[in-house]
This record gives structure tokens, sequence and C-alpha cells, in this order.
């Protein structure tokens, strides 16, 4: 599962055996999880987050967009 960034206590990664799903990142904090869309920067799923914790998020995966496709791109290739 390849750390893309932290930022503050957050860690963002994708899991390695997910290539055949949209580009997305999994976002960590503590026993918190949520998983964003990165073409169109929404969210998927969310185990625990408040509200106002995903527009938090939801503004870090925007400002950190191009990065974390970047990463997706580089890692699984542009045809996944």
């Amino acid at each position: 599962m390849p750390a893309v960034l932290r930022v503050k206590s957050y860690r963002f990664y994708f899991y390695s055996h997910e290539p055949n799903e949209s580009p997305h990142i999994h976002i960590d904090r503590d026993s918190l999880s949520a998983k964003f869309w990165l073409e169109e920067v929404g969210l998927a799923t969310n185990i625990g987050f408040s509200d106002k914790e995903l527009q938090t998020l939801h503004s870090l995966v925007k400002e950190h967009q191009k990065i974390l496709l970047e990463a997706w791109y580089e890692y699984f290739g542009n045809s996944s």
C-alpha cells in the first residue's frame, strides 16, 4: 500500500491491488478512513470522519490533486 502523501495527521495512499478502479486515494487518520475519487474529486466512502473533517479532506485532495494523480498513473500506468 504505497503512501503518497502525509499532511498533518493524514496519510494518503492507495492499494496496489486496485488498478482496475478509477483513480482514487485512501486517507486515514487514527481509526478513521475515507476514499476520494481523483479525476473529478469526490467522496467515494467514509468510515468515521465528521462532515467538517470530510470538507477538510476534500480541500486537501483538490489542493494536491495533481500530485496524487501523477502518483496513481506512475504506479498503475495510464491504462488503469
